[in-house]
């Protein structure tokens, strides 16, 4: 069983409010959205495991089970270039959970017409893996979001 933890502090809403229909149709993977408080903050790891894949608006970190947790900031926010992002790991690092991997500025986000929202979506699994799910209420970074079996 893993436990998927918040990366952001904000308010849960769940996949189906993202505002984007590959997030919110769960075609990526279930999970659930967290809509970040607007000030400067870090993204920290939302489980143990290994960076495979990095970029400066989303991530994926893979825990010893194998499950996949791809951390998405913002919607859109690809098209920013990495403009008010900044990486604090590498890929390939091994990462504990709560450990910052990118500190971001979601207000940025906000100026540049992009919405702040972000999915933390367990990839390859299927609705049913995934229990005691949070998408609703605020969370700070490190509450738990969601287990997967």
């Amino acid at each position: 069983m893993t436990t998927v933890t918040s990366p952001l502090a904000g308010r849960a809403i769940g996949l189906a409010a993202v505002p984007d229909p590959v997030f919110s149709g769960a075609m990526v993977g279930p999970g659930t959205a967290i809509e970040p408080v607007h000030e400067p903050s870090e993204a920290v790891a939302p489980v143990d495991g290994v960076i495979v894949s990095l970029h400066p608006h989303a991530f994926v970190v893979v825990d010893e089970q194998g499950h996949g947790v791809l951390v998405h900031l913002g919607i859109d926010t690809v098209q920013l270039n990495g403009e008010g992002f900044e990486l604090l790991v590498s890929k390939g690092d091994t990462v504990t959970r709560g450990q910052a991997i990118v500190r971001w500025n979601p207000a940025a986000v906000v100026a540049a017409g992009k919405s702040t929202v972000c999915p933390v979506v367990a990839l390859e699994a299927t609705v049913e893996a995934l229990s005691e799910l949070r998408d609703n209420g605020d969370v700070k970074a490190g509450d738990s979001l969601f287990s997967w079996k």
